[in-house]
């Protein structure tokens, strides 16, 4: 099993009008957050197939995996690494990830990995990391330290993501409205308590999408009552 095989096998699977969809869909147009990123139109299911076939690709491979122009050929790579950390917790792993995230630059490049690598890393360890993170100029290395909170809220851990949206409350991009909502909404399914101290301090001035993404799982009358500010 090698790269040339898997960039081989990933280009068979393209489906161009599933491509023509996608780009659409990830918001690759001119102006917006994913402009001119290229896709062929393969399902994460395969992309995830894939990866667990060639999960003893080496790193420097992987590495051009994530330098492809192709969107499902930096998604596999990133996949690679997960089931490689799963298989060995090695933290070059991690450290390779961190290196490279900048080409995770589209929300499911994050959404898919960030807690099942450095979030699980972290289980243990300082978490300084996430909080520069969140302090970047880089949409993406924002919306990573959000989502890699998912790994300690999985683990009834919810003081970094509270932290970590509220610094992020002041945050103009709806990507990370909907990534900290979202955190909040998965603390409400484990304590709901948690969340609503959180929004009783915030809901009044919290960004809309934010604030809808993190009640979903409400009744009405409280949805009504959130929402009335």
């Amino acid at each position: 099993m090698n790269l040339k095989q898997l960039e081989r096998e990933l280009s068979e699977k393209a489906t161009p009008e599933k491509a023509k969809i996608m780009q659409g869909f990830f918001k690759t147009g001119k102006g917006e957050y994913g402009e001119g990123d290229l896709f062929l139109g393969l399902t994460v299911p395969q992309q995830r197939e894939l990866a667990k076939k060639y999960i003893d690709l080496p790193l420097e491979d992987v590495k051009k995996l994530l330098e492809n122009k192709y969107h499902e050929f930096r998604l596999t790579g990133l996949f690679i690494l997960v089931y490689k950390y799963e298989k060995n917790p090695d933290k070059k792993i991690i450290d390779f990830y961190l290196e490279n995230k900048a080409y995770g630059n589209n929300w499911d490049l994050i959404d898919c990995v960030a807690d099942k690598l450095l979030g699980k890393y972290l289980l243990d360890k300082d978490r300084g990391i996430l909080y520069k993170l969140a302090k970047s100029d880089s949409l993406w290395d924002r919306r990573i330290s959000i989502i890699t909170t998912f790994a300690f809220i999985k683990n009834n851990e919810f003081d970094d993501t509270i932290k970590i949206a509220e610094i992020l409350l002041g945050d103009k991009h709806d990507l990370i409205h909907k990534g900290v909502g979202w955190m909040l909404r998965e603390i409400g399914k484990r304590d709901q308590n948690v969340l609503e101290k959180f929004l009783q301090k915030y809901y009044k001035t919290m960004p809309r999408t934010m604030l809808r993404y993190s009640i979903e799982r409400f009744d009405e009358d409280k949805r009504r009552f959130y929402l009335g500010k």
